[in-house]
Order: structure tokens, then sequence, then C-alpha cells
């Protein structure tokens, strides 16, 4: 079973989602929050698999609980799913940069979202390339990486895998890379595993900001 919890300030909401999740086959609802802080108790005490959040709450909102449980060591198992209302890139890259594994609207078909939770409980990003190209366009400005740790992963990639996280960057998925580079969708997928390794990354979504913020991937080019 996929142990799901649910941080929305509106009970109307959270009670939609319930409703879903729990006609959901493999889907458990293991909690619920109603704001930022109670969803960081709520991962804490519960360790979700998935924790859908929303962005904008009170006491804390959506952003900052985020940063508070990927920041945890002992939650590196709980992947964050963010899903507004709000269809503005900013959120998206806040909540990229944040560490969320995933993005939706709210408006999604219920057969979507679990589909996401499912991705996110196999330890991938859910990352749609529209939502990737509109960051290169817009919000992909490159300010300067602190994190030492990432800056010696970086210099550590082969030729071929900076090729690869240039492409994951501008938003292809592995089949689409697969068949740009003319190899192996296994391959793609290996590569990725290793790049992550090395960067220290926990998931794709780390991986598209890390390209980003290196200036590995240059927006406009």
């Amino acid at each position: 079973m996929t142990r799901v919890g649910i941080a929305d300030d509106q009970a109307l909401v959270r009670a939609g989602l319930e409703t879903i999740i729990r006609h959901s086959e493999g889907l458990e609802l293991i909690g619920e929050a109603s704001n930022g802080l109670e969803a960081v108790e709520l991962a804490r005490d519960h360790r979700p698999d998935v924790l859908l959040m929303d962005i904008r709450m009170p006491m804390v909102d959506g952003i900052e609980a985020t940063t508070r449980i990927v920041a945890d060591p002992d939650l590196t198992d709980v992947r964050v799913l963010i899903l507004t209302t709000f269809d503005a890139d900013e959120y998206v890259y806040a909540a990229l940069r944040a560490g969320a594994s995933g993005f939706l609207l709210k408006d999604v078909p219920p057969e979507e979202l679990v589909a996401a939770i499912r991705v996110l409980a196999e330890g991938e990003a859910l990352l749609a390339p529209s939502i990737t190209r509109r960051l290169i366009a817009e919000f992909a400005v490159r300010p300067a990486i602190t994190d030492e740790r990432a800056i010696r992963g970086l210099e550590l990639l082969t030729g071929r895998e900076r090729e690869i996280m240039v492409e994951v960057g501008r938003g292809l998925s592995n089949a689409e890379i697969a068949e740009a580079l003319v190899v192996a969708h296994a391959t793609v997928k290996t590569h990725v595993s290793r790049i992550l390794t090395k960067l220290g990354a926990r998931d794709r979504a780390q991986m598209v900001v890390l390209a980003y913020e290196s200036g590995l991937v240059i927006p406009g080019r």
C-alpha cells in the first residue's frame, strides 16, 4: 500500500482528496493537516510515502513546510506533491527549489492525481515537460550554487552524464532522451540514477534545478 497524507487548509478540498484516495486501489490515507505546521508534524509522525501539499496555507505555507520536511534527514523517504489552484510559474520554481518531487494543479482529473501519487511513491519525480519549459523561458535564473557537495558532484559527471543532465533540464523524458541520443531507454535510466547519486539529489526535480543553478543549462539556449 502507498501511504498518503493530505495538507490543505480547505476542508472541502481535503474531503475530495480523501474520497479519491480511499477509492483508489493500493492507496491508504494516513493523516490530514490544515496548515503547514501540521503538515510537518504529519510527515514526522506518520512518514507518508507521498504528502499532498497545498501552497497557500495559514501558519506556515506549503513551500516552507516542504523545505522543512526535505531538510529533515529522518524524512528522506517522504515525497511532497504540490497541489495548487495557482498556475503561476513562480510557485512552480519555488516548490521545486524547496525540494518538492512533483507539481500538479488541483483541477487535474482524479485518475491523473492517482497516477502522480504512484509515480512519486516509486521514487521518481513528476515534472511535466510543459512546466520545465516554462521555467526555462521565464524563471530559471542562475544564482550561484552554495552547496559544495553539488559542486563536487557536477565535477564528477562524465561527458555523457552532463549531456543527459542537460536534456533532463530541458524537459525531455527518458524516452525522449534515448531517442535524441540514439541509446537504449535503460541506458538513460541508468545514467540518470548515477547523476542523482553523484549530485546527492533526491530526485529528477532537484536535478533540473541544479542544471539551471549550476549554469549547465542556460535559459533561452
